[in-house]
């Protein structure tokens, strides 16, 4: 949060989570495709201090073509975030794994996770989130989002890591901006 960062969003997506903020991302063919070449001067031209690649879910592509012409080209910290639905391919700096509950992870997320993310949309997500705690590295930094338009789902988060302290809460503070 605060870090200039720049967005990589890739289009393709079949989780389909009802509380996306992104659905226009969901269909592969309705985006624009750029070369290695043209994305690393689309990140030069702003000075980032990172690189994030997302979706959709980004792992539906196959990454390391990406990630290590960026590398090369860039030179930045590549972050991504995935629901780990899809094999992990790519090289990165940071991996969020954000889980999701219409489609199961794939085994080989677990090895690269750096942080677990999991969106809290009512109290059942709790025990859910748990589950995927124990999925991951004890090392692992892990965060509850409360889903950003709902004062509830706040309320509830926060009284849960009042009780759970290994949890830290996540907004999506370019939402409460008021930034798309």
């Amino acid at each position: 949060m605060g870090r200039n960062a720049f967005f990589i969003r890739l289009g393709g997506c079949d989780v389909g989570c009802w509380f996306c903020d992104t659905k226009e991302s969901w269909p592969m063919d309705k985006h624009p495709q750029y070369s290695v070449e043209q994305l690393a001067q689309e990140v030069l031209a702003v000075n980032p201090s990172m690189v994030v690649i997302t979706g959709g879910e980004p792992l539906m592509h196959d990454l390391h073509e990406l990630t290590e012409g960026l590398r090369a080209l860039c030179g930045l910290p590549l972050h991504l975030e995935t629901s780990g639905a899809y094999p992990f391919s790519g090289t990165f700096d940071w991996v969020t794994f954000s889980p999701k509950r219409f489609k199961s992870p794939d085994s080989s997320i677990g090895d690269y996770v750096n942080e677990l993310k999991v969106v809290i949309t009512g109290a059942e997500d709790l025990e859910w989130a748990q589950k995927y705690a124990q999925w991951v590295d004890d090392k692992v930094v892990k965060f509850l989002q409360p889903e950003w338009n709902s004062s509830e789902t706040i309320d509830l988060t926060v009284k849960f890591i009042l009780h759970h302290p290994e949890w830290r809460m996540s907004l999506q503070t370019h939402k409460f901006l008021g930034w798309p």
